[in-house]
């Protein structure tokens, strides 16, 4: 036992807070590091594309779009979402979502890696460790906080109070520079650490060769360890095969074709049914508050803009020109479609219809849904203008079913799935800014 053990261990109170408490031979600074570096690079893409999600949601646009008020600065990097190439926020979301699941195991493994650490006593001895305590602190639970909500709104399409999207920005950015902080300061640490030991040689080390890693600063490595029942190797092994599984049952969602069946996890990511409405819905008519009175007979489209306004029945918004386009859905929660034959009205030629087809137009779109979320939502004069955005009626040579948002439904190239708005009775075009 070196003297850092010994001096921790007559001081500290019985349980977790003695270094003999953690007896597991295999904790050490080589197991962290490898999970650390699997994490620095995972949480990395994690990150960046979960800034791409929340720049394709328009934020800058109007605030109707923007659940995240006050961000200041922290909206540096907001640019115009582009439209092309059409499945671009299906990669990304799908990317971020896959990932993020796949990296649960590692995340768990590599905080078992470091508990000892949490139990450090005396808790806080100067001011330089109470600041480190408080890094570790807003890392830890960062961490735990990101991982937790966006797997919670994946399943369950979000169950915490408030926005999800407010929350969920923040506390990444509050992670990652917690995140970013520890890995300036212990990559140095985990370099020298992995090439001391090298990875081939401990994943051919067999459990009747595990030995404890000797102690050094870093305070893992147990003064008392149990002998070992499972080799570093089975450790990564262990979680690697977690990561495959969730991987595995996750990923059909987005990716589709025979793999959309594998998708048990994801609870929208598996085929509902046949037939041309016979794709995923996230939300249905009555789950948002509507019947079929509200899209019945009586249903009028309103299109604003220039001063003037037009008024349709349903009839008079097949009458105008028609075109088809095929493009998926893709949603925050990770699943999308597979391209779907869309049929309907461009918005651009809507927008002709109040004197705005001239020049670049935005467009505030209204649904019939009374209340929740992106009921309303404001689309830019580059999702407006482009020719496959529609006004959609039909999806696969047939009437969209009142869940796809019958009467009328928007469907943009590369958008977040909230922004093709269902059950759409007003358009609001204005001049782009």
């Amino acid at each position: 036992m070196n003297a850092t053990h010994s001096g921790t261990a007559r001081s500290a109170p019985p349980g977790p807070t003695c270094p003999e408490f953690w007896r597991s031979p295999l904790r050490g600074p080589w197991l962290t590091s490898v999970l650390g570096v699997v994490l620095l690079v995972g949480i990395t893409v994690l990150f960046v594309t979960g800034l791409l999600s929340y720049a394709a949601y328009n934020p800058g646009l109007a605030e109707v779009n923007d659940k995240t008020p006050d961000k200041g600065w922290l909206g540096f990097y907001l640019f115009d979402w582009p439209t092309r190439p059409y499945w671009l926020y299906r990669l990304t979301q799908g990317v971020h979502v896959t990932l993020g699941v796949a990296l649960v195991p590692v995340l768990l493994a590599k905080l078992w890696s470091v508990v000892p650490k949490l139990f450090t006593w005396p808790p806080v001895h100067s001011l330089g460790h109470a600041l480190e305590r408080l890094s570790l602190l807003l890392l830890v639970g960062g961490a735990l906080f990101e991982f937790v909500t966006g797997v919670f709104n994946v399943q369950l399409n979000y169950v915490f109070p408030g926005s999800f999207y407010t929350l969920h920005f923040y506390g990444a950015w509050v992670f990652i520079a917690a995140f970013f902080a520890h890995t300036a300061l212990k990559l140095p640490t985990a370099w020298r650490t992995l090439r001391r030991r090298g990875l081939r040689a401990e994943l051919r080390t067999p459990v009747s060769e595990t030995r404890p890693e000797p102690a050094d600063e870093t305070g893992l490595v147990s003064p008392r360890p149990d002998p070992p029942t499972m080799s570093r190797r089975g450790a990564l092994g262990l979680v690697a095969a977690g990561s495959l599984m969730l991987l595995g049952t996750t990923a059909g969602q987005s990716v589709g074709g025979p793999l959309r069946s594998t998708a048990l996890f994801a609870p929208r990511g598996q085929d509902p049914g046949t037939g041309p409405n016979g794709f995923q819905v996230n939300k249905t008519l009555a789950a948002a508050g509507l019947s079929e009175t509200d899209i019945g007979p009586d249903w009028r489209l309103t299109v604003r803009g220039g001063g003037e306004e037009v008024t349709l029945t349903r009839d008079q918004l097949l009458d105008l020109p028609r075109h088809s386009v095929d493009l998926p859905i893709a949603c925050v929660e990770g699943w999308s479609t597979t391209n779907q034959r869309w049929g309907g009205v461009r918005l651009s030629d809507l927008a002709e219809l109040v004197g705005l087809g001239a020049g670049p137009a935005d467009v505030l779109v209204d649904s019939v849904q009374r209340s929740g979320s992106f009921r309303t939502a404001a689309l830019r004069e580059n999702q407006v203008g482009d020719p496959r955005a529609l006004l959609a009626t039909h999806v696969n040579g047939a009437e969209l079913s009142a869940d796809h948002g019958y009467p009328a439904r928007i469907i943009v190239p590369a958008a977040p799935g909230v922004l093709n708005t269902k059950w759409v009775t007003r358009l609001t075009f204005t001049e782009a800014r």
